[in-house]
């Protein structure tokens, strides 16, 4: 199974992904012819070499002409319904920037709809989003880790005057993350590296036992002391540890108006939970009630905690530690007369699945104006002449 990890030693911002994936050997070309799928206009990118502390790495500038900077939470939604990317990138991205607007809106006790963005809601941060998004669907890893964030300390001058490290926003954004301080004076992790490794990586304190392939280094524009570089890590887990342990959060509800379900279920997901599911039960004195289930990494208990208790009527929440072991896999892409799907294959021990990505099919579906199920059933046919 193809597995990515993020080494944030020098911890984590939008452009130092950017090189760092980058950096791997991607494409840039074909990144590039990606990013003008997005509805935006006034920016270029410089990529180059940099050494930082006799390392050399890959930079990322991104310079921008259209400076708009006041933009809304709705405003940065509509770029990403608007743009011709995959519907999983649209996912993601639609979580980061979310994810961004509730840290703000929190801190500067605003509404969500009247946070303006100001750096984070600039153009360059658009493009890290989405152009990080783009490079890590273009990598095809099936699983992605991170080590925990160092935060740094001091003070920063931002918009909002000068605020200390880590930014508040930041450290809202990375609650249940696990994180530590070395002593390190600067800004290491910014809001939006934050949004965008606490959306879509696992995080662990040792780096899975994996075969190397390829390694990459992302510059940060500070210099320090230290070596300011992401440093990335592509290769093959080793099958027999490809094991999970998670955590359920599970309580009974049966006082609740049903149609609060569906808005703590997308909440939920949005929040990083990886499996949510709902089960009719009867309880105490015959009344019937729902059991509401929420699978999750283990850092991410506190958060989805608070979320059930703010959300619901509960008073108490169940914890199980459980350990799942997973099929190792791949993403691989099939040519279709609707053009390259997305499969997902899983082997072991001579057992072998595989199935079309969910978003790929339904984003055919909707384009072309077909039901589902006929996109689905034609795709599981050409898969069955691989």
């Amino acid at each position: 199974m193809k597995a990515l990890y993020f080494d944030c030693f020098s911890g984590i911002s939008g452009d130092m992904i950017l090189g760092a994936l980058i950096d791997l050997g991607i494409d840039v070309e074909k990144w590039k012819t990606e990013l003008n799928k997005i509805p935006v206009k006034g920016y270029k990118i410089e990529i180059s070499k940099k050494q930082k502390n006799s390392i050399w790495g890959t930079d990322v500038n991104i310079i921008i002409d259209d400076h708009h900077s006041h933009r809304h939470l709705e405003d940065l939604l509509k770029i990403v319904d608007e743009s011709g990317l995959s519907e999983n990138i649209k996912t993601k991205a639609k979580n980061i920037f979310y994810k961004i607007a509730e840290a703000e809106a929190k801190i500067h006790n605003q509404p969500i709809d009247e946070v303006h963005f100001h750096e984070i809601g600039a153009l360059d941060t658009i493009i890290d989003v989405l152009g990080s998004l783009i490079l890590l669907e273009m990598l095809e890893v099936a699983e992605i880790y991170s080590s925990p964030l160092p935060l740094g300390s001091g003070f920063v001058n931002t918009a909002h005057g000068t605020i200390p490290v880590p930014a508040p926003a930041t450290l809202e954004i990375l609650r249940g993350i696990p994180v530590y301080k070395d002593g390190r004076e600067g800004e290491l992790v910014t809001p939006t590296g934050a949004a965008i490794i606490s959306t879509v990586a696992n995080f662990v304190q040792e780096l899975p036992p994996i075969r190397v392939d390829k390694i990459g280094y992302g510059c940060g524009k500070k210099d320090f002391s230290f070596p300011n570089l992401l440093r990335v890590y592509v290769g093959e887990l080793v099958e027999s540890t490809v094991k999970e342990r998670n955590i359920v959060l599970e309580t009974n509800i049966d006082d609740m108006n049903p149609q609060i379900f569906g808005y703590l279920v997308e909440k939920l997901f949005k929040e990083g939970a990886l499996d949510v599911f709902l089960t009719p039960v009867y309880m105490k004195k015959g009344r019937p009630g729902i059991l509401l289930s929420v699978i999750a990494p283990l850092v991410m208990e506190e958060r989805l905690s608070e979320v059930i208790f703010r959300e619901t009527t509960t008073l108490g929440i169940r914890k199980i530690y459980v350990d799942k072991k997973i099929m190792p896999r791949e993403i691989k892409e099939i040519e279709t007369k609707w053009g390259k799907v997305r499969i997902k294959v899983a082997n072991i021990n001579g057992i072998r699945k595989a199935y079309p990505e969910y978003e790929d099919c339904k984003s055919i579906a909707e384009r072309e104006n077909i039901p589902l199920k006929d996109v689905i059933l034609e795709i599981e046919k050409l898969m069955e002449r691989e």
